[in-house]
């Protein structure tokens, strides 16, 4: 019954519009789904479970890290799993494993149990759920793919504006273990019915070609093979590595900020309302700069729009340091946004511009790995910062040299992207 609803539903669609930007709906919508196994939303957790089980930051920092490289050494089979059985099919498990943990966290007693809950979360919400949109939208999408890209990770800076917020009355009102469970069940209720209903992993699942290109038709020439390199050329190629190591210091520094960011605001004098809301700002921003910073990701050399995004990730650092009143945070906050929509969209654009399609899960899944890696010691300096010098300051200035040194190796030896040969030679 359900796969003759989802055929009619597609079916009666398509005769309308090209399906892909209903995919797109939906993936957005999961990506704000994901906000359970983001920082943004975990960080709010930190002081009422430090206070209630008596750990310090840094020991739950130290968890959060050790959950999150935990979690990314899986990705790897995950992006197999997509490439094996498709992405939607991986969602609707995947979403229902979130909610799952998302309950089974609120029960959390000490450090391994917060451990194995952040790896759950982590895993399925920043890493499985955002691999497998990823992958989908740029199965639907191809010329148009930066576009589509900044389109769909419009839903991460919507929960950048409206989980923390949200959270912090959940937790003022219920406290945070039973706020967890309201959001483990709000994971299910919000993503596994149109998952279920609307996604197909590829547009000739459905008769259909990448962006809306004449549908096929019964005796129509067969679209084009999908190409793309295979794990083991894209690890021989140094445009891999380059990419690795400059998406996942993105990865490593957003996360930092996001789970101290109302903190780092709180010491510089701002009330603790004021540094919220500015997460509003920050979400806001992002919204507006995702699809401009997709467009041009279509339009202008991919090099060195890397090299643009590592020096907006410097920027934030430094920008936060100088946010010690209204005005400079609302700065900040605007900044962090473009870096947010920078990081979002660069994830889901660089490995099939530079690797394609074909194994694009397996590919992925490996470099999401290393990402997710950076992602996990990103909270760690700065809590060792706080503990250890009462400031952040100047670890975030220090910070900053990161993406700045990066941006200097990836001016000078990143390659522009160049799809297999006919005779398969992988290039440097």
């Amino acid at each position: 019954m359900l796969t003759s609803l989802r055929a009619s539903l597609a079916r009666s669609i398509s005769g309308q519009m090209f399906y892909g930007w209903i995919i797109l709906v939906v993936a957005s919508l999961i990506m704000f789904g994901t906000g359970p196994g983001q920082s943004h939303l975990i960080g709010l957790f930190f002081d009422p479970i430090s206070q209630e089980l008596g750990l310090s930051r840094t020991s739950i920092a130290a968890a959060y890290g050790s959950a999150t490289l935990f979690a990314a050494l899986l990705l790897p089979q995950m992006g197999k799993l997509v490439d094996r059985h498709g992405p939607a099919t991986m969602l609707s498990i995947i979403a229902f494993g979130l909610g799952a943990f998302a309950i089974f966290f609120s029960f959390a007693t000490g450090w391994i149990y917060l451990a194995i809950g952040f790896a759950g979360l982590r895993f399925l919400g920043q890493g499985s759920l955002t691999l497998s949109c990823a992958n989908m939208t740029s199965q639907w999408f191809d010329k148009k793919r930066g576009f589509a890209l900044g389109l769909m990770s419009l839903g991460f800076p919507i929960s950048i504006a409206l989980h923390p917020p949200l959270v912090q009355w959940l937790i003022e009102t219920v406290g945070w273990r039973e706020a967890w469970i309201w959001l483990g069940i709000s994971t299910w209720i919000m993503l596994i019915p149109p998952i279920l209903l609307f996604l197909y992993s590829r547009p000739s699942d459905i008769g259909l070609r990448p962006d809306g290109e004449a549908a096929l038709k019964e005796g129509d020439a067969p679209p084009p093979a999908i190409v793309g390199y295979t794990r083991a050329e894209a690890l021989s190629m140094r445009a891999f590595y380059l990419l690795v190591g400059g998406i996942a210091s993105l990865s490593m520094l957003v996360t930092s900020l996001h789970v101290e960011y109302t903190g780092i605001l709180k010491s510089h004098g701002l009330d603790g309302q004021t540094a919220a809301t500015m997460f509003t700002i920050s979400g806001i921003s992002a919204a507006i700069f995702m699809p401009i910073v997709g467009r041009l990701l279509d339009i202008l050399p991919t090099k060195w729009m890397f090299f643009g995004g590592l020096w907006v990730q410097a920027a934030s650092l430094l920008a936060i340091t100088f946010a010690t009143d209204l005005p400079s945070a609302i700065l900040f906050a605007v900044i962090f946004g473009l870096n947010n929509a920078v990081t979002m969209t660069y994830v889901g654009f660089m490995w099939p511009k530079y690797f394609g399609r074909k194994h694009l899960g397996s590919i992925q899944g490996t470099g999401q790995m290393f990402i997710i890696f950076g992602a996990s010691i990103g909270p760690i300096p700065l809590g060792f910062a706080l503990d250890t010098w009462g400031e952040y300051d100047t670890m975030l200035r220090l910070l900053a040299i990161i993406p700045i040194a990066i941006s200097v190796v990836v001016a000078l030896a990143m390659p522009h992207p160049k799809m297999p040969e006919p005779d398969g030679q992988a290039p440097a």
